[in-house]
């Protein structure tokens, strides 16, 4: 197979989808990457916060997977105010500033596209460009709209949905599966 190496954006999106695989939220495992100059500065998947349990370790009660805000019977509407998860954007930005590493200008790429609390963070941190894969749907069709209107509003300069071709999955599934570092080229002795 050629070497089709991924495109920079496709890069940072594969690298957010591998970063969801450390989340600890039974409902939607997200991955995001903050990069500035082709440079990673900081990433982040929705969870629990340091200290306390995660959804995921939680005994289950009906054979769905645990929720604390599902149990507790809270509505849709009110999730992020009993969702015990911090979102993915919201981990990465605060792994930035812990330490110390500025995010202006800088560029998100995440798995989900950001709800419009973690919208604000986004705008407030003056990240200029987001690159998604998956829309954000609601279950009410007005939220959704008052996100429309703040995308726009944000200063965000770039707001994209990022799918990733699938020649670009085959290839790097059938890099990563292998030994990742055989060699493809013959070796030579260069011995005069």
């Amino acid at each position: 197979m050629p070497r089709l190496r991924p495109s920079w954006h496709e890069y940072f999106m594969l690298i957010a989808k591998i970063v969801s695989s450390r989340s600890t939220c039974n409902s939607r495992p997200t991955g995001a990457v903050i990069v500035k100059s082709n440079h990673i500065l900081a990433t982040g998947y929705n969870g629990a916060m340091p200290g306390a349990a995660h959804c995921i370790d939680q005994p289950d009660v009906d054979g769905s997977p645990y929720c604390f805000r599902r149990l507790s019977g809270v509505p849709d509407i009110d999730k992020y105010n009993f969702c015990k998860a911090s979102h993915a954007e919201a981990n990465a930005i605060a792994q930035a500033a812990r330490y110390g590493i500025s995010v202006d200008g800088a560029t998100l790429y995440t798995t989900l596209a950001p709800c419009y609390v973690c919208l604000k963070l986004v705008a407030t941190a003056r990240i200029r460009a987001v690159y998604y894969e998956h829309v954000y749907e609601s279950m009410a069709p007005e939220r959704d709209q008052f996100w429309k209107d703040a995308v726009r509003e944000s200063g965000i300069q770039i707001f994209e949905r990022l799918i990733i071709s699938p020649g670009t999955y085959e290839y790097i599934l059938s890099d990563i599966t292998n030994i990742t570092s055989r060699r493809r080229a013959q070796a030579t002795d260069f011995l005069a």
